[in-house]
């Protein structure tokens, strides 16, 4: 497949107030930037110079849609299926990549990721690549391993099918009247590498703190320690280099 037949590959995310939540949004942005044709993000109407930082990063593939959130939302995480959505609905690739702010690409499974994107194009079973999981918690030597984390989820859907993301996480495919299912998925052959759980503690209260009311929730106390130690995996430290 020549350069000018491959199918094109919008990256899209939503963000707010990144600074003052400490989101590596920047380093994000940054990772995804070369594998994608354009990048749209949502950027919420905030305070602490987010939409400043991603403008400064000066690239022409970076196109910034400016929102304002709806603060009397608090169903079940619905208004980040609104961000998330405003940024999706706004890409114009065959495919889309969404990327959370606090979630990083590593350079080295790029080219794994075009691959798979290649390859499953001209098949319409596949709607969507699945990526292996790695969540860092309190400190980039440290992942979580137990099942209530993730393992695995739904990162780059074909952007030609009816899809829809209920609470921001996930998508459904609405194919049919009224009903809704999940994507027909095939493995990317990458990793995602979240480093959301790392953040400093006041950083990670305040991210607890904002989430859980739009989820009309009382937000849990932050507390890295009183984690399970049968939760969690230590790694070298060169492996945490490589992954930055």
């Amino acid at each position: 497949m020549s350069a000018h037949q491959r199918p094109s590959i919008s990256g899209f995310t939503f963000i707010r107030n990144g600074v003052d939540f400490g989101f590596p949004f920047e380093a994000s942005i940054r990772s995804l930037l070369p594998l994608v044709d354009e990048f749209v993000i949502a950027v919420g109407l905030g305070h602490d110079g987010t939409l400043e930082r991603i403008q400064a990063l000066n690239d022409p593939k970076i196109r910034i849609v400016e929102t304002v959130w709806n603060e009397r939302m608090a169903e079940r995480g619905f208004v980040y299926a609104q961000q998330k959505m405003i940024a999706q609905y706004s890409c114009t690739g065959d495919w889309a990549f969404y990327l959370e702010g606090d979630e990083v690409l590593h350079e080295a499974e790029l080219d794994a990721i075009r691959a798979s994107v290649d390859r499953h194009h001209a098949n319409p079973a596949v709607e969507a690549l699945v990526f292996d999981y790695l969540h860092f918690y309190g400190a980039p030597s440290w992942i979580a391993t137990s099942p209530a984390w993730y393992r695995r989820e739904c990162r780059l859907i074909r952007n030609t099918i009816r899809s829809y993301a209920p609470d921001g996480q996930f998508w459904v495919v609405m194919d049919k009247h009224k009903r809704g299912r999940t994507p027909q998925a095939a493995l990317a052959n990458a990793h995602i590498y979240h480093y959301g759980p790392v953040r400093k503690v006041h950083y990670m209260q305040g991210k607890m703190d904002l989430v859980n009311k739009y989820w009309n929730k009382t937000p849990p106390k932050v507390d890295y320690s009183q984690i399970d130690a049968q939760a969690v995996q230590q790694i070298g430290r060169a492996s945490c280099r490589e992954r930055v």
